[in-house]
């Protein structure tokens, strides 16, 4: 039975007309429609009734599935697509994917077909990258680089230590003379020497923002959404921005970037390392985190911040002469989208990797909330510790899915007697979980864990013998 719901198809209906050789007018006379009529139903301003779906069955012999598609499924790849940095400010609505998903079934199918073979390749070059990279060569293929793309690499290269900024942090600091209070102090800082009031707004009116600053009313908003260590994060970095905008240019200068794009969002990174320096101080920091063995929830409530905060700030104590533990930092997703990766000597990409199934940050997620801690060995012998903990993002409204990551901090087993996470591990080393830096450039043999076949070995597929791993290679 024909299902008698109405349904706005006009791009099918003009395909229908066009195979037909038919104009508007001619079209229109044989449904017994006016040709104005017809053109509103081909731009989808009007409907196509159970009548008229008879009347194209009837006259022009057409199938009714036809006219009800539903182009709901590659509507959706295409939403993947156009959400791509590189053409996310292509379209100024979803009116025109819906138009081309309808209109072209056939070319967006080809689209979204093209568009997953170029993530594939891309991210077998960046893994071919790395592995040169390990072997001190230079890959001969470059592409051109995002402005996010380029300010992540330019910070998980270098140090994340900012002398320049700790000591303007220091400075401020001094001059609050918080007595453990930073958050009132801060507020009546902004008062006082700015004119600017602080405020946290419901989540109805910030439904989308964190912290948004108003120069016409001179007030710095902030979500309820966030808890009180975000809160008060977000106020220091709006602070941190104002009192240190001189040495952040300079060191934004200093990173050498090449677009405005990538400039901001460095100045975003900065803001955010000068707020964490002026909520936990160098100095005062190193020594909570020496005396308490480097116990992040220690640390996290001696300084009244979240979990979070303390691991980022664990990854800063580079001061020359007065260097904490080299820790390194991971930031991953549930779905394994590596968000964020920094070091006190820079991430040890070449050495660590970080894109190995069996780390524990994988693992944390189905443990929400407690911290993980393992001993880890590379093909070279290279032997790690690490520590995982999920961390919570912005309070979730009832209708959404929280925001919750996975954070892995790490540092090299010679450090494991310094640090309280150490103190349950043996120097037995065959007691390590044994990973690699990501499955393409990997040639453990047998890995249960093995996601993809190396990049560097030829597949050695038996019909009479097969291993544990679907990716057996010679």
């Amino acid at each position: 039975m024909l299902n008698v719901q109405k349904v706005f198809a006009g791009a099918r209906v003009r395909r229908i007309r066009h195979s037909k050789g038919l104009t508007q007018t001619g079209m229109a006379e044989g449904l017994g429609i006016s040709p104005s009529y017809l053109n509103l139903i081909e731009r989808n301003q009007r409907p196509l009734t159970a009548q008229l779906i008879l009347k194209l069955v009837s006259v022009y012999k057409v199938d009714p599935d036809e006219l009800q598609t539903d182009a709901g499924a590659s509507l959706a790849n295409l939403r993947e697509v156009f959400s791509d940095p590189l053409l996310s400010g292509e379209l100024p609505g979803e009116s025109e994917l819906l138009d081309f998903a309808d209109a072209a079934p056939n070319a967006a199918a080809a689209l979204i077909k093209l568009y997953r073979a170029y993530r594939e390749q891309a991210g077998r070059l960046t893994d071919l990258s790395d592995m040169l990279s390990r072997e001190g060569r230079t890959a001969a293929i470059s592409s051109a680089r995002l402005p996010v793309d380029e300010v992540r690499e330019v910070f998980e290269c270098r140090s994340n230590h900012f002398p320049a900024l700790e000591e303007e942090a220091e400075a401020f600091h001094r001059l609050l003379a918080s007595g453990g209070d930073l958050l009132g102090v801060l507020k009546a800082w902004f008062v006082r020497e700015h004119g600017i009031s602080v405020r946290v707004l419901p989540a109805a009116t910030m439904p989308t923002w964190r912290r948004r600053y108003d120069r016409h009313s001179q007030r710095l908003f902030i979500s309820e959404r966030l808890s009180p260590a975000d809160q008060l994060r977000e106020i220091a970095i709006e602070a941190s921005l104002i009192r240190m905008r001189a040495a952040i240019a300079i060191e934004i200068d200093a990173l050498k970037l090449h677009s405005d794009e990538a400039k901001r969002l460095a100045r975003f990174e900065l803001g955010r390392y000068a707020a964490h320096a002026l909520m936990m101080p160098y100095e005062p920091f190193l020594a909570a985190a020496e005396k308490s063995r480097y116990d992040i929830s220690v640390l996290a409530a001696r300084f009244q911040v979240s979990f979070e905060q303390a691991a980022n700030r664990l990854t800063t104590l580079g001061r020359e002469g007065a260097a904490g533990v080299p820790f390194f930092l991971l930031e991953v997703d549930a779905a394994g989208n590596r968000l964020r990766r920094a070091g006190a000597q820079g991430f040890p990409q070449s050495r660590f990797g970080g894109g190995c199934p069996k780390l524990a940050i994988h693992a944390a997620f189905a443990q929400p909330g407690q911290i993980l801690t393992d001993a880890v060995a590379m093909p070279n012998g290279d032997a790690f510790l690490t520590i995982a903990r999920t961390v919570d993002g912005p309070q979730a409204a009832y209708h959404e899915r929280p925001r919750r990551t996975a954070l892995l901090l790490g540092c090299e087993a010679v450090h494991k007697d310094r640090i309280i996470y150490g103190a349950s591990f043996s120097g037995n080393p065959n007691m390590a979980t044994l990973i690699g830096p990501a499955c393409r450039v990997c040639e453990r043999q047998g890995c249960l864990a093995r996601a993809e076949p190396p990049l560097t070995r030829p597949l050695g597929l038996d019909e009479m013998v097969t291993g544990f791993s679907v990716y057996d290679f010679q």
